[in-house]
């Protein structure tokens, strides 16, 4: 994708859920490098919305596309390939903690279909330079702290050199210090190209990184007028 193409877009959205009107009325449009905030109180929608790109749930209405794919279309069989162009980032970092970092990232070069243990040795040895944390290839997640586990899981998002990272509160279980090398370390990844799209609680981070910002209220996810600067 070249700079400034659309990633995603949502025109008047709509997720049911269950049997339960979740959000309404979405309208959302990311571009290519761009970082960008999803704020809103918990149960207002973000994590459907983040879903609902990423395959996972389904649109109920509306237009949308995510990453080339028509989301309104998308068959099961091709959220596979919608996945390899979308990493994902947790605040629980989601590691598999009985396998070592090089064992964590190897399993999804694997699960999606990368062949050679010597292009797959060489990507695992890009990211982790990409992230900063190198030497911990045979350490397993416990005895990482908490700063170099979400290091990880942000290297393990970069693997398929994604268009889009989404990122669900990466920072709320790190101290002041390590969210802020954490979102240096996603400003910079943007930079290079890859979309961010980040859920916060923070509004201090907000303002320390300013960005275009998201709200989900009252059914809505709706850019916000207020840009912080």
């Amino acid at each position: 994708m070249e700079q400034g193409e659309i990633v995603v877009s949502i025109e008047q959205g709509k997720i049911n859920y269950e049997g339960h009107e979740v959000l309404n009325s979405i309208d959302i449009e990311l571009r290519k490098g761009e970082f960008v905030y999803l704020i809103g109180k918990t149960g207002s929608g973000k994590s459907s919305l983040l879903d609902a790109i990423y395959g996972e749930i389904k649109l109920s209405d509306g237009n949308a596309t995510a990453v080339g794919f028509d989301l309104m279309k998308l068959r099961q069989k091709d959220v596979p390939m919608l996945r390899r162009r979308i990493g994902n980032v947790f605040q629980d970092f989601k590691l598999l903690y009985d396998r070592t970092v090089y064992e964590n990232l190897l399993f999804v070069l694997e699960a999606t279909d990368w062949k050679g243990r010597k292009k797959m040795d060489e990507q695992i040895e890009k990211v982790l330079k990409m992230v900063g944390i190198v030497g911990k290839n045979n350490n397993y997640p416990h005895q990482l702290s908490g700063g170099e586990q979400q290091r990880v899981s942000i290297a393990r998002a970069l693997l398929n050199e994604p268009d889009l990272i989404i990122a669900d509160e990466p920072t709320g279980s790190l101290d002041p210090e390590t969210a802020r090398e954490i979102m240096d370390l996603l400003i910079s990844i943007s930079q290079r190209g890859v979309t961010i799209f980040m859920a916060t609680h923070h509004y201090k981070t907000i303002e320390t990184y300013p960005g275009r910002i998201y709200q989900c209220v009252n059914k809505t996810a709706q850019e916000m007028a207020i840009k912080y600067s």
